[in-house]
């Protein structure tokens, strides 16, 4: 299997739309390489804390997948992401909003 091209912007990634792209950008995240830098509970922790509200634990998933995708140029649909977030929910190890 042929390895994937490595998006050049944040715009070529697989689940990226218009509102991940405003959410990148609240938290100063504007390229793939600084992209690939980041981790998802931190971003996920940031964009609640800037917001002052909670938001869908999915946003942590597409998180996780654009990260991946940035980092090994391979794109995978964010619901892929969604059981591992899952697990760590009901173990109590997943970030939580607190206002």
């Amino acid at each position: 299997m042929p390895q994937q091209a490595k998006p050049q912007a944040l715009e070529q990634l697989r689940n990226v739309g218009k509102a991940a792209l405003a959410d990148f950008s609240r938290l100063g995240v504007t390229n793939v390489r600084q992209l690939a830098e980041q981790d998802a509970d931190a971003l996920y922790v940031r964009l609640m804390r800037e917001t002052g509200r909670r938001h869908d634990p999915c946003v942590h998933d597409l998180f996780a997948a654009a990260i991946h995708q940035a980092r090994t140029g391979e794109a995978l649909n964010w619901w892929v992401f969604s059981p591992a977030r899952k697990a760590r929910q009901a173990a109590g190890a997943f970030p939580s909003f607190e206002s």
